[in-house]
């Protein structure tokens, strides 16, 4: 029977736990994305666009900040050798509650220079307590990290979904009572109290403490040099785009913006979070290069994947500009063709999302830092100069030719562990054409007035 048989799903087999995590991981993802759906829907008619604009910055800096200090630390928890020992856990504990102090520290530091670069003074103010959330996820529990280790994420995804309820009903209450951006400063704060506490009081395992070990802390802090870099890579990878755009575009613009970013990221976002909390242990478990066996249930689950995300792409930039008329009021109209764009030139992205997680599996971060920062360069470059030469058009189809660029890489980079698929590379490349060819008819009249400086 194969990995997704029926026998396999109940029971305790690599495949089994695969697909329960895979399932589970996918659920939350789209139960989250419904609920941030839901809040947006009813925030965005509570408060102004300037708001979501000031707090997609908000978000870009606190981002910025955690991926320029990341340690490894769960990533080192979920690969290595020693992720079952106490004194690992708790060093690894130890290192994450000092960066998440010190990240609140930096952050209130960069209030004020970053107030003046993006011309919006309310960040003096709001940045270093929205940070506050740095402290607050310092301490959440290597539980959670041990509960990726063996794809055992139920009850991780249960809690995140609880509480991230609750953060929306309560930014939804403060947006009705204080009618000012402040609302969302005091929810996201909130919403980070109550996932740490929830996880704290329910998720079962090892109960952390501050302990340092040092010979845990050398090898932390190996792995975790490659991860360090490679996640400031990441960030501008992740944010570069926002970054270059909120630079370029206005506050109300840039919120019109984040609507279709918000909307068109859907299959991104679903398959990255997929790919990263299930295949490290996969190829940890059942390397790709060790039997033909291995390499074809991959295979299989590779195609699902990519087919699923696709055929998502594909209907979302069908129905973009009618959800963008449905949900939202005129002020956000123009985020229609974004979306439709955005899901389109993310489709390279989609086609190679599956292979990044082979390098760390066997403690290959170095390689994996080689990837991140030509991914980084290559979109930074590429969204500047579309910026340049077609305005926000031109940044959108900017991140399109980054995916491409940097498919070369990812091909090096997977070659070594023996994950990369050509066939699957070249079915999907072709299906890609075909969505991307059908979207573009489709919509060309409102790609055009977009083109023709509609943001």
């Amino acid at each position: 029977m194969s990995v997704f048989g029926l026998t396999r799903f109940r029971g305790a087999s690599l495949g089994a736990r695969a697909v329960r995590s895979s399932l589970w991981s996918t659920g939350a993802f789209a139960a989250s994305q419904l609920l941030r759906l839901g809040s947006n829907l009813i925030l965005t008619r509570l408060l102004f666009p300037e708001a979501f604009g000031l707090m997609a910055l908000v978000a870009v800096i606190i981002q910025g900040l955690t991926n320029f200090s990341d340690t490894g630390v769960m990533q080192a928890v979920m690969s290595h050798k020693r992720g079952e020992d106490p004194r690992f856990l708790n060093t690894a504990f130890t290192i994450q509650a000092i960066r998440g102090v010190l990240l609140w520290v930096f952050a209130c530091l960069l209030a004020w220079p970053l107030s003046l670069f993006y011309n919006a003074p309310q960040l003096i103010q709001i940045l270093p307590a929205a940070a506050l959330s740095l402290i607050v996820m310092g301490v959440n529990p290597m539980r959670v990290a041990t509960a990726h280790r063996h794809l055992l994420l139920g009850r991780v995804s249960l809690l995140d979904i609880l509480s991230q309820t609750l953060g929306v009903l309560i930014a939804i209450a403060l947006a009705w009572w204080m009618q000012s951006v402040w609302a969302l400063v005091i929810s996201g704060v909130l919403a980070a109290i109550i996932n740490v506490a929830f996880n704290w009081a329910f998720l079962p395992g090892h109960p952390d403490r501050l302990q340092w070990d040092r010979a845990a802390a050398r090898e932390l802090t190996s792995f975790g040099k490659w991860i360090f870099l490679s996640t400031i890579a990441g960030f501008f990878v992740s944010q570069g785009d926002r970054i270059l755009i909120g630079r370029f575009l206005s506050l109300g613009a840039f919120g019109v913006y984040n609507i279709g970013y918000f909307l068109a990221s859907f299959p991104n976002m679903l398959g990255r979070m997929v790919a990263g909390k299930v295949l490290i242990p996969i190829y940890r478990e059942a390397p790709p290069g060790e039997s033909r066996a291995n390499f074809l249930k991959l295979r299989r689950m590779r195609m699902v994947v990519t087919a699923t995300l696709l055929a998502i792409i594909a209907v979302l930039g069908m129905a973009g500009l009618w959800l963008v008329e449905l949900l939202y009021d005129e002020r956000y109209r123009d985020a229609g063709p974004v979306i439709v764009l955005l899901a389109v030139m993310w489709i390279p992205q989609i086609i190679a999302l599956t292979y990044d997680q082979a390098a760390l599996a066997v403690g290959d971060s170095r390689n994996f830092f080689v990837l991140a920062l030509f991914r980084a360069v290559t979109l930074l470059g590429c969204v500047y100069l579309g910026l340049e030469m077609a305005g926000l058009l031109g940044a959108i189809i900017g991140q399109g030719m980054a995916g491409l660029l940097s498919y070369p890489v990812v091909v090096w980079l997977s070659r070594k562990s023996g994950a990369w698929d050509p066939l699957h590379d070249a079915l999907f490349a072709m299906l890609g054409l075909a969505v991307t060819a059908v979207l573009f008819t489709a919509h060309r009249a409102d790609i055009v007035a977009l083109a023709a400086g509609a943001l």
